[in-house]
């Protein structure tokens, strides 16, 4: 119940605040599992290209630990770097799983995230979002909202609250080969979507995949290309994610 209470708070707290791009191209589509006592050391990284910007990169490497059965909490350091400029950033992520796995037809998560530059003059970020999923055989689905707002960074600085979303479609061929498809999406303003020329929308396959190893040791994985279906969005992303799991 204390899960749900935080739940509630957060959305009051995202309704109360009036940034940047939601989703960068190394993100991820999060899940809302949490397996406590997991440790993992994960990798992340990806480019994009919007036509007439320069080529953006980002870089990831973090620790993440299963506190509790519905707490998994991890901490990255980011490198995002675009042309000749680049900022480096620390990024603090938090999963609660509200549902018992299985128990109800959706499993239901909540992912929070705040990311703090390490140079000044920049915006922190604080990202927020319920997590949903439900299987049907071995297709495994899931859809999540998410905000995000800037807060900080200097007088000048716009500060908005912006909405996004997230989905997956995921078919269970093998534990070591898994595929599907991935859509991500930022339609601006959370109260005032942008025009539909403005709005970012990607799509494309993608593969999962999880190695066992001696030990309960594993190596786990996940790639995407996402190609952009409106004017806003990038032509095409590359991301992908690998795992240590321990």
């Amino acid at each position: 119940m204390k899960l749900k209470k935080l739940a509630q708070s957060l959305v009051l707290l995202m309704a109360a605040c009036g940034t940047h791009a939601i989703a960068g191209p190394a993100d991820y589509v999060y899940t809302p599992q949490v397996e406590y006592g997991e440790r993992e050391i994960d990798f992340k990284t990806g480019t994009g290209k919007v036509s007439g910007e320069d080529r953006e990169h980002v870089t990831s490497l973090g620790f993440g630990y299963g506190a509790t059965e519905y707490w998994f909490t991890e901490l990255y350091l980011k490198r995002e770097t675009a042309g000749d400029d680049g900022i480096s950033i620390v990024e603090f992520e938090n999963k609660f799983q509200l549902t018992e796995t299985g128990k109800y037809p959706i499993d239901i998560g909540l992912i929070t995230e705040i990311e703090a530059p390490l140079q000044n003059g920049n915006p922190y970020e604080f990202k927020f979002g319920p997590l949903f999923q439900t299987d049907f055989g071995k297709v495994q689905l899931n859809a999540n909202v998410l905000f995000e707002r800037t807060f900080g960074g200097g007088k000048d600085q716009e500060h908005i609250t912006e909405a996004g979303y997230q989905w997956q479609v995921k078919y269970r061929w093998k534990p070591q080969l898994e595929f599907g498809a991935q859509g991500i999406g930022e339609v601006g303003k959370w109260d005032h979507w942008d025009d539909s020329d403005n709005q970012k929308h990607r799509i494309g396959p993608a593969i999962f995949g999880k190695i066992a190893l001696d030990n309960h040791h594993a190596i786990r994985y996940n790639a995407a290309w996402l190609i952009g279906v409106s004017d806003g969005a990038e032509n095409s992303t590359l991301r992908a994610q690998v795992e240590y799991e321990f």
